[in-house]
């Protein structure tokens, strides 16, 4: 992907301010790249660093961390000082040992997994297809991690753009705002996020961090489903550890089905 390399190392070059930014800032964030500004008012962005969430949010198990996950905002802060910030709304719980889905099933650790037996809140990044990134974070439980499976854009979308641009191939039309992090690897590519991010944690890191959503969703907004990908893993390719938020376009893959059959539980209210 040189031209994502070059975006990235264009945007190294330019005067780096890790401090954090002041609060009116956060509430009238630059969506856009390399100079121009287009002010964008969020409810999102009156939130500091210094609320990041910390090592005890992270120490749960996995599948309660997976839902969890909902609502939370990633932040990325690229070389320049710009920030990226995102939703999360989407997510999928590998819980190591019995998991067949899982990079560590058995207790199997390796070189390349060595971040799901890490302290929670560690990030592991792994390459599919010799090419795309996904990136997860580390749990309670031996070897266990969500995989972040998609992001609602909030803050940087032209930037978020114009990395994915760099990542694809030819002449392309100019991505719209739900397509720019819904699958794992888009929202990898959106914010730059690479096999360097590896094992890094989430509670330190000063280019990557979580930050609190001031609406998280409640047990009905939360759907339960299967995970994407996995293949033909017997009992666990049908296990519900895939969360998504119903009703949220950001998601990668919708579950009718399971929506209807939520639908059709919900109490009626009363006129």
């Amino acid at each position: 992907m040189p031209r994502k390399r070059k975006l990235l190392a264009s945007l190294s070059t330019l005067p780096s301010d890790l401090s954090t930014p002041p609060a009116d800032a956060l509430k009238n964030p630059i969506t856009t790249p390399l100079g121009s500004s287009s002010p964008k008012s969020s409810k999102y962005f009156a939130t500091k660093k210094s609320s990041q969430l910390q090592a005890d949010f992270f120490n749960q198990p996995c599948i309660s961390l997976a839902k969890s996950f909902l609502g939370q905002i990633l932040v990325r802060r690229l070389p320049d000082g710009r920030e990226l910030w995102g939703r999360i709304v989407e997510t999928e719980a590998y819980l190591g040992g019995e998991d067949e889905a899982s990079h560590s099933k058995g207790g199997k650790q390796t070189e390349r997994n060595a971040a799901m037996f890490m302290k929670p809140g560690t990030l592991y990044v792994y390459q599919i297809y010799g090419i795309y990134f996904c990136v997860n974070v580390s749990s309670q439980g031996e070897g266990a991690a969500v995989l972040l499976r998609s992001l609602e854009p909030l803050q940087g979308l032209d930037v978020m753009r114009e990395l994915r641009s760099a990542s694809r191939k030819g002449p392309t039309k100019p991505l719209k705002d739900w397509q720019l992090c819904n699958g794992p690897s888009k929202l990898c590519q959106a914010f730059g996020i690479d096999k360097a991010f590896d094992q890094r944690d989430l509670t330190q890191d000063e280019a990557i961090w979580m930050v609190p959503g001031p609406e998280l969703p409640g047990e009905h907004d939360v759907v339960a489903t299967t995970r994407i990908g996995v293949g033909n893993r017997g009992e666990w390719s049908q296990k519900p550890l895939r969360f998504y938020l119903r009703g949220n376009k950001f998601v990668s893959v919708v579950d009718k089905k399971i929506e209807r059959e939520m639908a059709a539980v919900e109490p009626t209210s009363c006129s």
